[in-house]
This record gives C-alpha cells, sequence and structure tokens, in this order.
C-alpha cells in the first residue's frame, strides 16, 4: 500500500478539524457541493492514476536499468539530496502545468474551485498523461523508482495541510517553505498573484527564479480560474481545458497555429480563432463563486453516495494486484459514473434521479453477485438507507418541479 494510501485517514481527520474550526470560527470557507466536487475528483484522480501508472514507470524503470550514469548508496543523506532534488524537478514541472497549453490542461482541474479548504488539495487531475518526463533525469542519475515514489509521495502528502485559510503567516518559514500563506497566493486569480509560487515543499526555487509573491494584507485572494468550469461534474472538469484546445487546434487555418495552442503560452489563441469563438473574460471586481441550491435530502443523499463511492474506489487502489482488468475497468467506470450523477443530482438535474434508480438496481446486482446472500445485513442495510433518502429525494424533487436550479449568487471569498 503506497505512502498515499495511508495517508488518506489522515486527511479526513484534518478535514473534521477544520470543519470544526469553520464552526467555532463562523468562517464560510466551506461549501457542500464545492467540497463533494473536490473530493469526488480526488478518488477519481488517485484510482485512475494507478490504472494509468504502468506506462510512466516502465519508461523510467527502463532508464534506470540500462542507462542511470551512478549507483547511489542507500544513506539517510541519499534520501535527503533526492528529496530536494524532487523538489526542484515539481517545481518546474509545476511551473509549465501553469505557462504551456498542454500541461495546464491536466493542471487546472486542481485550480477549478472557487474556495480554498483542505478538500482543495485532493482535487487533483486524472489526466495527466506527461508530466512524468520532468522527473526522468532522475533515472538517469540512478534514483531507484522505490525511492522516487516514496519522496514523490512524501512531497505530495506534504502539500495537503497548505490548502487552509485557517493558519496565517508563520515567520521565518515563509521564507524557506511552502506555507498556507505563500500557497493561497499560488490558488488566487487576481492580477498580482497570478502564475505565482510554484513551489512544492520549498519556497526557495520561487526566490530563486524570480516567481514568489507574498500574500498582501491588501489584497485578498480570490481563488479559481480565469475560464470557470461552472459544473460540479468532476468529469467535465478534468477534460474542459482540453476540450478548448481542441477546438481551437481544429479551427485555426494556420498549421502552425494548431501545434501552438497546444505548446504555446496557456491562454494564447489563434486571431482567427478568438475572433470566430471569443470566449468571455471575468470581471474580478464583480466575481461571484459558482453555486447552486440544493435542499437537505440532496445533501444527505449526496454525502451517502460519496462514501459508497469512495469506498469502492480505495477497494479497487487496494486490490489492483489481485482484480482482473475487466473487473478493474469495470469499478472504475463504476465509480465515474457514479461521481458524474453525484454531480447531476447537484445541478438539480431531473434525469439524474432517475438514473439513481438504475444504480442502485445495478449495485444491488453486483452486491449480489460478489457478495451472495450470505451476509443479508452487508448487503440490505445500507443499501437500504441508500433506498430510504432516494425516495425522498425523489419526492421532494417532483413537489418542487425543477429541472436545472438557478445559479445562487454567493457571498465572494473572504
Amino acid at each position: 500500500m503506497s505512502i498515499i494510501l495511508y495517508a488518506i485517514p489522515g486527511f479526513f481527520i484534518l478535514i473534521a478539524a477544520e470543519l470544526i474550526a469553520e464552526k467555532v470560527r463562523k468562517t464560510q470557507y466551506y461549501r457542500l457541493n464545492d467540497a463533494i466536487t473536490s473530493l469526488s475528483i480526488g478518488v477519481l484522480s488517485r484510482m485512475i492514476g494507478v490504472l494509468k501508472a504502468l506506462v510512466p514507470l516502465t519508461v523510467y524503470v527502463l532508464i534506470f536499468q540500462h542507462l542511470a550514469l551512478f549507483e547511489l548508496p542507500q544513506t539517510v543523506w541519499m534520501w535527503i539530496a533526492v528529496f530536494v532534488l524532487y523538489d526542484f524537478l515539481y517545481y518546474w514541472n509545476h511551473r509549465f502545468g501553469h505557462e504551456m497549453s498542454l500541461f495546464w490542461a491536466a493542471h487546472v482541474v486542481h485550480h477549478s474551485s472557487e474556495e480554498y479548504n483542505l478538500t482543495t488539495a485532493l482535487r487533483q487531475t486524472s489526466g495527466s498523461f506527461f508530466n512524468f518526463v520532468f522527473f526522468l533525469p532522475m533515472a538517469l542519475i540512478g534514483v531507484d523508482p522505490v525511492v522516487l515514489v516514496s519522496v514523490a509521495s512524501v512531497n505530495l502528502v506534504y502539500q495537503f495541510w497548505v490548502h487552509t485559510r485557517h493558519v496565517g503567516k508563520l515567520g521565518v518559514l515563509e521564507w524557506i517553505m511552502v506555507t498556507p500563506s505563500n500557497h493561497r497566493v499560488h490558488h488566487a486569480q487576481n492580477e498580482i498573484y497570478l502564475d505565482r509560487n510554484y513551489g512544492g515543499v520549498f519556497i526557495i526555487w520561487d526566490r530563486i527564479f524570480g516567481s514568489f509573491q507574498e500574500e498582501l494584507d491588501t489584497e485578498t485572494p480570490i481563488y479559481g480560474v480565469r475560464k470557470a468550469v461552472h459544473s460540479w461534474n468532476p468529469f467535465f472538469v478534468n477534460i474542459q481545458v482540453y476540450k478548448q484546445l481542441i477546438h481551437d487546434s481544429y479551427h485555426t487555418k494556420r498549421w502552425a497555429d494548431k501545434l501552438r495552442v497546444w505548446f504555446g503560452r496557456t491562454g494564447w489563441r489563434p486571431d482567427d480563432v478568438a475572433a470566430a469563438y471569443p470566449l468571455q473574460k471575468v470581471d474580478l471586481q464583480q466575481f461571484t463563486p459558482y453555486d447552486t441550491s440544493i435542499t437537505l435530502s440532496k445533501k444527505l443523499y449526496c454525502v451517502l453516495q460519496y462514501v459508497f463511492t469512495a469506498i469502492i474506489g480505495v477497494y479497487l487502489m487496494m486490490n489492483t494486484t489481485t482484480l482482473s482488468i475487466p473487473h478493474q475497468v469495470a469499478i472504475a467506470i463504476f465509480v465515474v459514473c457514479a461521481s458524474v450523477n453525484i454531480a447531476w443530482i447537484m445541478e438539480n438535474r431531473t434525469y439524474a434521479i432517475w438514473l439513481e434508480w438504475v444504480k442502485s438496481a445495478v449495485l444491488l446486482a453486483g452486491l449480489v453477485f460478489f457478495i451472495g446472500l450470505s451476509h443479508p445485513v452487508v448487503l440490505l442495510l445500507p443499501l437500504a438507507v441508500s433506498l430510504s433518502l432516494l425516495t425522498w429525494v425523489h419526492a421532494e424533487h417532483k413537489h418542487i418541479n425543477v429541472d436545472y436550479a438557478p445559479l445562487e449568487q454567493a457571498k465572494p471569498n473572504a
């Protein structure tokens, strides 16, 4: 089991602590629909990451086995040096993730939330296919694949705690480490904060390479991205920029521009496409986060369905060596579809409720197939609770008679 899987219980303990702080301090840093979307994207990211890790790891191992220039000793100093080197390479990976369209198409997922809390840390992409190339130099100098995976996991786990608004500036640490304060800058779309503070663990790389920006008392961060997704759909969040790049590269006439759409500076569009298909620009002076109004029954149902979906996703991640490929694919497809339908419920789409009845039937059939009828409590109790809530949701939704609730104007981020 990887370090990240071991860390998952700690993540949720810290999220619970932040929710308590939210209640005590009477802040408004959480919205249920946004938090569930972040958590659902996180499950998809880890689950799909396990399935698509084969190619990058294979390439890395082949370079390590056949082209490594050195044989590094297994010492504490080696581990420390590799950890620092990894963070240096992560800085450039992260910077390209903001400054080149191809890499931004994957990384934008992490920035798509218009809130900033610990669930935002788990909003990771499922579509990063090329980032591994930044770390191949480590194979050339003889960094064992196990060491690479270990330091990468520790680096990612460290980044979790900095996604909070409840911790202020931390004195001298602000000069050396990535902290909640300087990482809030990174997630802001204010002009002065845009494309700053790329470090994973150490902020010194930003200070050295000129990308550092301090959080200012006079400039409250506005979170999110300039081209907001306006959806809770975790699948659409993952493909939104890829979709735009495909559209622009298809419609532009010059072949050079078809390539530049992908490998040019993030946000660049060919003149002919920009004129024919203009994109609305965000006015940060009148910014309000995307929101939808959902009833108590839907909130309870969506939380319960997220828990079920997360359990299934974790089951897949823990059993990749024992499950057959068809079973892994089937489970992955189910988790994706279930997560998307949770989003549709939070967007008040009528057909989502009917799809939930279909999903419940499929889930019942799957439970009978995998568990059998010898464990009736395990089989029926969770499903009975789920169906009871779904009946409540259906009746309440039918009474309200809405198909797609209008957006509510939420308060600007504090």
